[in-house]
């Protein structure tokens, strides 16, 4: 038991001693990297050799030495551990010394390592020794990855790129450039005054921003600035140029062009300012002159043509109930007696139409109808409007005129219960018929889809021989030839107080309207040369 005791004791031993000799040969991290055994071009390869056979046969000696020396201190004291005896590692210290710096595996000799061992372990420890002490200072641990040093200025920037940078505070230093030698000074510079800074940086026009230089006690911006963008009065002044010379060349008088965008200029002027007025129905009657106008005049000048007869029969002031008939599969003839009005009045009068509550819930529509001055077809709204003395226009066939087929074209459907005679009556404003001819030829329905009708909850779904074949361009209207003539006011104030509440007079009423708008469009189908001309 003791033996086997003393046997793991040496062993211990053994390998400590092995250990702290790896230790003291392993390179500090920043220390100088050792040199690999496999480097025949290195220049301390001979120093190592020579170190090596030198060391070799003091380590031969130290092992026979101590040896011997364990043995018998085993044999006098085999309990008690007496101090071991120093191993003559002096020798080593030549080679050593003839060793370079750069091999630190040779600062630790196995000889010494074996010294330190008791005594009585010396003998079980005696062939640990013997294989570290064939271990040669050469046998070096693997090379590790050397610690990265520091970067280093190799460079300094140049003069002009300082210039341009800006000044350095004082104190800064720039360093030399390689080419001036280790020993040239750091080149100071002091502060600059901000005065003569500003008097430089002046002199150099790539450092200014602004021209004139902007000033923080003017309240006003400079009209003209240095950055590349063009101002505002430049780009007009290039647009209108540019719709001169088009303006020319499309034959119209560049003059008609200028006016037209000073119009346009200042409509938006008075949207973005607010200077505009809605009436309690949203009537707008801005947005109706330089918008809503505009964009039917080609329409009805270049598309449909549109023929105006009879236009003295409209009143030049007051109120007045004008009723037409209706057409079209999309309702276009309600907006062209409204524009005909507009423009072939010499009072230019607004008609203020009575629509349907489609046309109203529909989006965009809706706002777009509100703005230009309909309203619903309420006998209320229409006796407000008759207060104001406004020119009220009805269209009593409504979606069953709009919607009938082309085989029943020009043919009058029921006007109703007489609702707008009723109206009429208790204003005591004149009746002007109205008779509308072209309409039925835009689109001509030869077909209805009921189950899509009532799916999209449209009191129609018309099939014509451009839609759906030709999907939305179905839509388009053909530029059929219009003619619009408004007969002989019928007047209502004749009839005395309480006439509106007569319904035998209200009928009588509305079936003399009726058979005069019917008598006039089969008149003018006589005359007409074409559908298109």
């Amino acid at each position: 038991m003791a033996t086997a005791r003393r046997g793991a004791l040496a062993a211990g031993a053994a390998r400590a001693s092995g250990e702290r000799a790896r230790r003291r040969s392993t390179p500090l991290i920043g220390a100088d990297p050792v040199v690999p055994a496999e480097d025949a071009t290195s220049p301390a390869r001979p120093a190592v050799k020579a170190a090596t056979k030198k060391t070799a046969p003091a380590v031969k000696a130290a092992t026979k030495k101590t040896a011997p020396a364990g043995k018998a201190a085993a044999k006098k004291a085999p309990a008690k551990k007496a101090p071991a005896k120093k191993a003559p590692a002096k020798k080593s210290a030549p080679a050593r010394k003839a060793a370079p710096r750069k091999a630190p595996a040779t600062r630790t000799s196995p000889a010494k390592a074996a010294a330190d061992v008791p005594a009585p372990l010396a003998s079980e420890a005696a062939a640990p020794v013997r294989e570290a002490a064939s271990v040669t200072p050469l046998q070096t641990p693997p090379a590790r990855r050397p610690h990265r040093p520091a970067p280093q200025v190799r460079s300094a920037p140049s003069r002009a790129a300082s210039r341009q940078a800006g000044e350095r505070r004082a104190g800064s230093a720039t360093r030399a450039p390689a080419s001036a030698g280790a020993g040239a000074a750091d080149e100071r510079r002091p502060r600059v005054d901000p005065r003569t800074k500003a008097a430089r940086d002046a002199a150099r026009p790539h450092l200014r921003i602004a021209e004139p230089p902007l000033d923080p006690t003017v309240t006003e911006a400079p009209s003209r600035t240095g950055l590349p963008l063009p101002d505002v009065a430049d780009l007009l002044e290039g647009l209108v140029a540019m719709l001169r010379v088009a303006a020319e060349s499309a034959g119209i008088a560049p003059e008609d062009v200028e006016r037209r965008i000073a119009q346009v200029l200042a409509y938006i002027r008075r949207r973005v300012d607010g200077d505009y007025e809605v009436d309690d129905f949203g009537y707008d009657a801005d947005f109706t002159e330089k918008v809503f106008y505009p964009v039917l005049r080609p329409i009805y000048r270049h598309w449909f043509r549109v023929e105006v007869r009879g236009i003295e029969n409209i009143p030049a002031e007051g109120g007045a109930l004008v009723v037409s008939n209706h057409s079209g599969t999309v309702a276009i003839d309600s907006l062209m007696v409204q524009l005909a009005i507009h423009d072939e009045h010499p009072q230019h009068r607004v008609m203020r139409a009575l629509g349907a509550d489609l046309v109203f819930q529909t989006p965009f529509l809706g706002t777009i109808a509100r703005r230009s001055g309909s309203t619903l077809a309420a006998n209320e709204d229409a006796e407000r409007l008759f207060a104001r003395g406004e020119l009220v226009g009805v269209f009593p066939e409504g979606f069953k005129g709009v919607g009938k087929p082309f085989r029943e074209r020009y043919k009058l459907q029921r006007f109703g219960r007489g609702g707008f005679v009723a109206a009429a009556l208790a204003a005591e404003v004149p009746i002007i018929p109205c008779s509308v001819v072209g309409a039925e030829e835009i689109m001509p329905i030869i077909g209805n889809m009921g189950t899509v009708a009532r799916l999209f909850g449209l009191p129609y779904a018309p099939i014509t021989p451009t839609f759906p074949l030709l999907g939305p361009l179905g839509l388009i209207p053909l530029p059929s030839k219009w003619i619009i003539e408004f007969g002989a006011p019928i007047p209502t104030d004749t009839h005395g107080p309480g006439a509106a509440d007569d319904p035998m007079l209200v009928f009588d009423l509305t079936d003399q309207v009726r058979e005069t708008i019917q008598q006039t469009l089969y008149t003018l189908l006589m005359q007409r040369r074409s559908v298109f001309f």
